[in-house]
């Protein structure tokens, strides 16, 4: 037998089934694994899923991303996870976090992170970190209501297009609410 068909023995011993659109990944699919992962497919997407992990045990691998089902593996061992690292529908290959990929993480714990990978880079959405010695009473005052910076074309993301009414409306609704919070 080839590598690829060894491999993907070990990997079907790690993924299972749950029901018609669930499947677990347990631990050890991945190393570190503190949680299990969950993606949630049909079986179009799920055929694609495994396509693409059958793929990258080939020799030709999948141009150098990682499949989304592992990268949901990898998210499992980020420190400070809890809950389930969880890949949505919608879930495919990304930088680090598969796109679609969902994951919670305790701050309380001190070696827990806070990634702006798990946004999306493929979509560019202009996140930034970065750490300062600020705390929240420190900003508080000068933290600006939600509303400011949005145009036009994004309120119609924001509440859809047969929804709203009045964008100055909804304007000043966010903001009275960001001030009374």
């Amino acid at each position: 037998r080839n590598n690829c068909a060894q491999e993907m023995e070990v990997v079907s011993k790690y993924i299972e089934q749950v029901d018609s659109v669930r499947y677990r990944i347990k631990k050890g699919f991945v190393p570190n694994m503190n949680v299990e992962g969950f993606f949630y497919v049909n079986d179009s997407l799920k055929d694609l899923l495994f396509d693409e992990l059958k793929e990258s045990h080939s020799n030709s691998g999948v141009g150098g991303f990682l499949p989304a089902v592992k990268q949901i593996g990898n998210v499992a061992s980020l420190p400070g996870i809890v809950g389930h690292s969880l890949g949505m529908p919608d879930i495919h290959s990304g930088y680090g976090f598969a796109i679609g990929n969902v994951a919670a993480f305790d701050m309380s714990d001190p070696q827990a992170i806070v990634s702006p990978g798990g946004v999306g880079f493929d979509i560019n959405c202009g996140v930034r970190l970065i750490r300062t010695n600020l705390t929240e009473k420190d900003v508080l005052p000068v933290k600006e209501p939600p509303s400011v910076g949005i145009k036009q074309s994004e309120l119609f993301l924001l509440c859809g297009v047969d929804n709203c009414k009045d964008s100055s409306d909804v304007l000043s609704n966010n903001a009275d609410s960001s001030q009374s919070s």
